[in-house]
């Protein structure tokens, strides 16, 4: 035989990389180093920061998580792997996001969005019509389970009277978005209303029962914050309201029959059809309106005298996938006459998926649930217990972008913390909603903050001050937490006292 070297070989456990646990300042590192970068971007672009900066902010911040992970050993692949992940859970939203811009479209040029805003300058009048808007697209959100749904159709109609009616654009959108929450909360079709639950361990009417002990109380705050508001507007600066009128004749055939898109379309959302299918039957029907109702209109886009097979074709097309604006005798009307399309979407798109890398990387290395358990370990009362898991909900709607982590993740972590307290978890469930769901759109970068702003017009910022019920609700529930009102023990618990709740 010939003699080979025999090489000695290493153990086993040697040759196994395994993952470093993050401390948590580590895991913070890629948080400060996000609010800096994103702070001194604001601070030198100002309202054009989500142009296209913002969104390589996000790609760095997801770098500096990449540079940590790799100092703790994460391996690339890992991180990529739950970067994909996490961009794929996001389809959805990509999808109705581009659908939503090709109904705005084919609604502006029929004429259904001028015809909302027609009808609602006749009944509406600024005292009231902040805190209808809230009531409004309360009972909408509630039929459909969707703050979406409710902001791409009477969301939209509703931005454009109350600028008809010379009311700021925050404050109308703080107004849709207040109402358009509730619903997303309490309605039994809504999917965070079902999550949250499901991540709790109670079930669904016994979470919304609940829930409702702490989101009536704040969307009733919130009307009459709009009530006490509305009485304050000064509006004498206002456009004029009959020459606004005069002029949407003068471009549109107004008529409700107009309304059938918009209603059909919610009673599809409301007997559960998907809401992309919702989408394309409403843009496609949005299309052949148009043509009915409005053929000059959509001649005129589609580049013809008068309209044929072809100027119908492209007017159509373009109105659902490039800029379209409709030129009237009145100045005010013609940039609220307006829509981008498809093509106006891809921002807000673009923005999804940068955040969603940051959110990847950071849960790929560990840092989201070292955070949460630094929470958890930080908070040692009933009351911390509350706090915690409304301070996780916050930062991972800033840090994750994206509202479902900002619940799975939470409702995972305190589960079993909620229990050892000797809490019903529909304690866990409604804190959640309370501080996961509605926050989310406050984030900028947040998927529920950039569509929102997108679809509505208004910059987060700007909504952000008047979105009363989505920044009241975390404080109710800590107020609830607070003053040990309507907690509620597991079976065979106590009812704990106040000063057992704080101490």
């Amino acid at each position: 035989m010939e003699s080979k070297d025999i090489k000695p070989q290493k153990p086993q456990d040697e040759e196994v990389i395994t993952n470093k646990e993050l401390n948590i300042w580590e895991a913070l590192i890629p948080v400060f180093a996000l609010i800096g970068m994103l702070a001194y971007n604001v601070f030198v672009y100002g309202g054009d920061a989500l142009s296209g900066s913002n969104q390589f902010i996000l790609l760095m911040g997801g770098a500096v998580a990449a540079i940590v992970g790799f100092f703790n050993k994460v391996p690339y692949d890992t991180m990529i792997e739950e970067v994909a992940q996490n961009v794929k859970s996001t389809t959805g939203a990509i999808l109705i996001l581009l659908f939503v811009g090709a109904l705005s479209g084919t609604w502006l040029i029929s004429g259904i969005i001028p015809s909302m805003i027609y009808y609602g300058l006749q009944i509406l009048n600024p005292t009231i019509f902040l805190a209808a808007c809230v009531i409004i697209c309360a009972i909408i959100s509630i039929a459909t389970g969707s703050s979406w749904t409710t902001s791409a159709t009477v969301g939209i109609a509703l931005i454009g009277i109350g600028d008809a009616l010379g009311i700021s654009l925050g404050m109308t959108a703080g107004a849709v978005l207040s109402g358009a929450y509730f619903g997303d909360k309490m309605s039994p079709l809504s999917d965070t209303t079902n999550l949250a639950p499901a991540m709790a361990g109670t079930d669904l009417f016994t979470h919304i029962r609940y829930m409702s002990l702490t989101t009536v109380p704040t969307i009733t705050v919130t009307i009459i914050i709009f009530i006490i508001l509305g009485f304050t507007i000064d509006t004498s600066g206002a456009p004029d309201t009959a020459g606004i009128l005069s002029s949407i004749e003068e471009s549109f055939y107004i008529t409700p029959w107009l309304f059938l898109v918009p209603v059909l379309v919610i009673f599809m959302i409301i007997r559960k059809t998907q809401p992309l299918i919702a989408l394309l039957i409403g843009t496609l029907l949005g299309g052949l309106f148009a043509i009915i109702f409005q053929p000059d209109v959509v001649a005129t886009i589609g580049g013809g005298d008068q309209l044929n097979f072809r100027s119908a074709y492209v007017g159509i097309m373009n109105s659902m996938t490039v800029d379209t604006a409709i030129e009237t005798t009145n100045a005010d009307l013609n940039d609220l006459f307006s829509a981008g399309g498809m093509y106006g979407m891809l921002g807000t798109i673009w923005l999804i998926i940068c955040a969603m890398v940051f959110g990847g990387v950071m849960e790929a290395i560990g840092a989201l649930s070292k955070i949460t358990e630094a929470l958890l370990k930080l908070f040692h009362t009933t009351f911390g217990l509350f706090a915690s898991t409304v301070t996780s909900c916050l930062a991972l709607n800033a840090t994750a972008s994206d509202q479902y982590l900002a619940i799975v993740v939470p409702g995972k972590m305190f589960a079993q913390a909620y229990k050892d307290k000797g809490l019903a978890p529909e304690n866990l469930s409604r804190t959640l909603e309370d501080s996961g769901t509605v926050t989310s759109v406050l984030i900028p970068w947040n998927t529920c903050g950039a569509y929102h702003s997108k679809v509505l017009g208004v910059d987060t910022f700007a909504f952000a001050g008047y979105a009363f019920f989505n920044y009241l609700s975390p404080f109710m529930t800590l107020l609830y937490a607070a003053l040990n009102i309507k907690i509620r023990r597991l079976a065979g618990q106590k009812e704990a006292k106040l000063e057992d709740v704080l101490s």
